[in-house]
């Protein structure tokens, strides 16, 4: 997921799971939870009156692992079925976004750009600018001539359509549309309850019954070891949901994880300078105090993480905080940890109960485009090509992996994610020891997976099973839909004034490392909460808080209309 855990994942994948919606290799439609058809979707539109010679077009992607786009199976599916000839630019996923850029601005680039979003994709800034100019074609005709299957989806999810259209009315790109339930809570914690039963205690519900288990756990050597080396509480810095201050900060003030936005009766907010932030900061700092959270959880990477939950001589980890689980621990039934860590609901705080909700995974921008480079019957060629993976059929082949290798039709008894929904794809597990089948694009073939089609993948009931991991995550995060405020400020999805583009991706920046790095400060220690608060609101200040402010009200309001 351009953030690095990959080793998260590809455990994930290698277990047949939908887990993220953000991962590589093969098998990697396994990856994103799952995969489920939407009701009434037109038919899959085929190649139409194919010419006697294919059809050539040069496809700008990503090398991920385990897959050979060029000799992959869905790769040859779609080349015959449309009648094309890929010739494809591949890059390695360092330095991705610097070769597309590069070649943007050489003038040498291919016909068009498919990329997996999660590594790499054009921005809405890039949309804009590179649409303007013509480099981008708008897709508008195309979609409404030869994509049945995109244009029905945008008119049933009116988002969908949102996020592809920019401010002049053209589509010059589209998104990977996947509403992952689970990745749309991503700030979840995950507390040991092997520990909690046997201390006698109970699931907090509190932000003071939280602390109370902590120091329960610091003090009274659950693990029995006869040691005082448990970890009651940690995290990492690396990826999105890890991090434990949003978690705990939601039961005093709306903490989004990413830029610290509320939104109150249509007005744009920050939550960092609020009253109810310095108290949430002034409650972690004194979980930090009594030695209850982990050093590390502000400065380690995933891998170290990783290693506090996979302590070898004895069990010392009480809470995690992650998305999901397997950020911290394996998650295979046979591992002698994966059963003991379930879901804390929101924590209520003395100002309410939040949880951090997001987009569900869709990033704004474009991961697929067609450049004025493509020729009349490339652009057809291509757009009914996407149109395919806006299909049930399509979308599972392209991103999981080709029916009958990485796919096959549910039996009797197979159950559903979904509740009171018909399971239609049963993910094939991958053998161990097996190569890799090379059947599918993973996050290349992202395009529309709207939860009706997640929901449809069959998932096994056994939430500790690696086959029923995404169920696992899924009932999860049932605790924590509905808890986010009334309003809120959808930064993944607004459209800033081209003309403001650029110094509000500045102030943002700098803005957001400002409050990271005193947010920081202020739990350890290093600044104190009473004598430098206003010194600190007044940095907000500075770095021109209410201009950042002004912009993105501007650019909710327009969005709004």
């Amino acid at each position: 997921m351009r953030r690095k855990m990959g080793s998260v994942i590809a455990m994930i994948i290698a277990a047949g799971l939908l887990a993220t919606a953000c991962t590589g290799g093969d098998n990697g439609g396994n990856n994103g939870t799952n995969n489920a058809a939407p009701a009434g979707n037109v038919a899959a539109s085929g190649g139409g009156e194919a010419s006697a010679k294919p059809v050539p077009v040069k496809i700008f992607s990503i090398q991920e692992t385990n897959i050979d786009l060029p000799t992959n199976k869905f790769t040859a599916f779609v080349e015959e079925k449309f009648n094309l000839k890929i010739d494809w630019e591949l890059n390695p996923s360092d330095g991705a976004k610097e070769k597309r850029q590069i070649s943007l601005a050489s003038g040498d680039y291919p016909d068009a750009y498919m990329l997996p979003g999660y590594i790499d994709q054009f921005s809405q800034a890039d949309v804009l600018k590179y649409g303007k100019q013509g480099v981008l074609l708008p897709l508008n005709g195309l979609i409404e001539q030869h994509a049945p299957n995109i244009k029905a989806a945008m008119e049933a999810h009116p988002d969908l359509k949102a996020y592809n259209t920019a401010p002049d009315g053209n589509i010059y790109g589209l998104v990977a549309y996947t509403q992952c339930f689970h990745c749309s809570y991503p700030n979840k914690m995950w507390l040991n309850t092997k520990w909690l039963d046997k201390l006698g205690l109970t699931m907090p519900k509190t932000t003071d019954d939280f602390k109370k288990v902590l120091q329960a756990f610091k003090t009274q050597d659950p693990n029995g070891n006869g040691k005082a080396d448990e970890v009651p509480l940690s995290g990492s810095i690396e990826d999105f949901g890890v991090r434990i201050i949003p978690f705990l900060m939601n039961g005093f003030v709306y903490d989004d994880d990413r830029n610290y936005l509320n939104l109150t009766n249509g007005k744009v907010e920050s939550a960092a300078i609020k009253p109810e932030w310095k108290e949430g900061l002034a409650y972690i700092k004194s979980l930090y105090d009594e030695k209850l959270i982990d050093p590390g959880a502000f400065t380690q990477n995933a891998e170290a993480f990783k290693k506090i939950g996979e302590n070898g001589d004895a069990q010392i980890l009480g809470a995690g905080a992650g998305m999901h689980p397997a950020i911290f621990i394996n998650i295979d039934k046979g591992n002698q940890y994966s059963a003991d860590y379930n879901p804390v609901p929101p924590l209520t705080g003395p100002h309410g109960s939040y949880a951090t909700h997001d987009g569900g995974g869709v990033i704004p921008g474009a991961k697929f485009v067609i450049t004025n480079k493509a020729s009349e019957e490339a652009q057809i060629a291509l757009i009914k090509m996407a149109d395919y993976m806006f299909t049930p059929e399509g979308q599972t082949n392209g991103a999981t992996g080709m029916k009958g290798i990485d796919w096959e039709e549910p039996g009797e008894g197979d159950k559903a994610l979904g509740e009171n929904v018909k399971a239609q794809f049963k993910p094939i597990a991958a053998v161990e020891g097996e190569a890799p089948h090379n059947a599918g694009w993973s996050g290349v073939a992202h395009f529309y997976m709207p939860k009706e089609y997640r929901d449809s993948f069959v998932q096994a009931t056994d939430i500790y099973e690696s086959t029923g991991y995404e169920r696992r995550l899924y009932n999860a995060t049932l605790l924590y839909e509905g808890k986010e405020p009334k309003e809120l400020f959808p930064l993944w999805s607004i459209w800033l004034d081209p003309a403001d583009t650029d110094e509000a991706s500045m102030l943002q920046t700098n803005i957001k490392n400002y409050i990271e790095q005193n947010a920081l400060q202020f739990v350890t220690g290093n600044k104190d909460l009473d004598q430098d608060w206003d010194g600190y609101v007044q940095g907000l200040k500075d770095l021109k808080l209410d201009r950042y402010l002004e912009l993105l009200q501007k650019a909710y309001d327009s969005s709004s209309k």
